[in-house]
């Protein structure tokens, strides 16, 4: 999805629910392409139809979350998700005029209360898939990969299948981010932390939200020993004392690598970083020099 085609996708949605698309400013596109609108709204638009009920899902967390008071993005009172030309859109109130990321304590502090939380019934949250995705896109990517690399990835992927369904979790399951990190907790204009991207939003095991964090410190180095330790006071939680915690760890090792992969077909850099954290990942070394694209 190029520019021209997410911004004539907004002019198309934006009519359908009397919004003025004039002006938006295009924040990203990645998996969404992301609009903030003069509103101020953030547009969101879902690349490929087949996203429908996860977007529908979405919105209706968002308004669960909204009625017990939760600091979470909300959706913006419209009859969505609405569709245009093969893509699903999304509309939410803009919080902040800036992408600023909130400390980790607070990171810490919002998980901890989602975690208390019970979703009604009637939200039917998905079971947790965690190799699911990492799956499918193994199936695009033959342009990147070599045929050696595609069979260690297979072999890594089932082995980590086979040691995730042994686990024995020692926090409870249920409501969970699903996709936990920095990057999804940001700060509103008044300051205040708010979860945001709740794409992957699921039921399950408490650990995997808390799992992110603990890779970015330990193996990547992208939060400092202080940090961590100041999330793990705040959640109540240490997962790196888990004995599950590697399993995890790998589980989103493979998660990155995929992600990276749809990109680097017509990437450079993508397709650098990607080969990178594959020689790593073969050769058992560290992690250090793997960026944060």
């Amino acid at each position: 999805m190029t520019p021209g085609v997410a911004r004539r996708v907004l002019t198309t949605a934006c009519r359908q629910v009397n919004l003025d698309p004039s002006d938006a400013e295009l924040i990203r596109i990645g998996s969404n392409a992301v609009f903030r609108l003069r509103s101020p709204v953030i547009v969101r638009i879902a690349q490929g139809s087949d996203v429908a009920e996860s977007a529908s899902r979405q919105v209706e967390v968002a308004r669960w979350l909204r009625a017990v008071d939760y600091p979470a993005t909300r959706a913006l009172e419209v009859e969505q998700p609405v569709y245009a030309e093969g893509r699903v859109v999304t509309f939410w109130e803009s919080i902040s005029d800036a992408e600023d990321y909130a400390p980790l304590a607070h990171v810490a502090d919002l998980l901890r209360r989602l975690h208390e939380l019970e979703a009604p019934p009637s939200l039917q949250l998905p079971d947790i898939a965690v190799l699911d995705r990492v799956i499918r896109r193994m199936r695009d990517v033959d342009a990147v990969l070599t045929e050696e690399e595609r069979a260690f990835l297979e072999s890594r992927i089932s082995e980590t299948q086979s040691r995730f369904a042994s686990l024995e979790f020692t926090l409870s399951r249920g409501p969970i981010h699903g996709d936990a990190n920095v990057g999804n907790v940001i700060l509103d204009r008044s300051g205040n932390p708010v979860l945001i991207d709740l794409d992957n939003f699921c039921r399950g095991p408490r650990e995997w939200d808390l799992v992110q964090t603990a890779l970015y410190y330990e193996r990547f180095g992208w939060h400092s020993q202080g940090e961590y330790v100041e999330f793990c006071r705040m959640y109540g939680f240490d997962i790196m004392t888990w004995p599950g915690y590697e399993i995890l760890a790998d589980i989103h090792e493979l998660r990155m690598v995929a992600w990276l992969s749809r990109n680097a077909a017509r990437n450079a850099r993508s397709k650098q970083e990607l080969k990178k954290r594959l020689v790593s990942l073969q050769s058992g070394t560290s992690r250090k020099n793997w960026s944060p694209l």
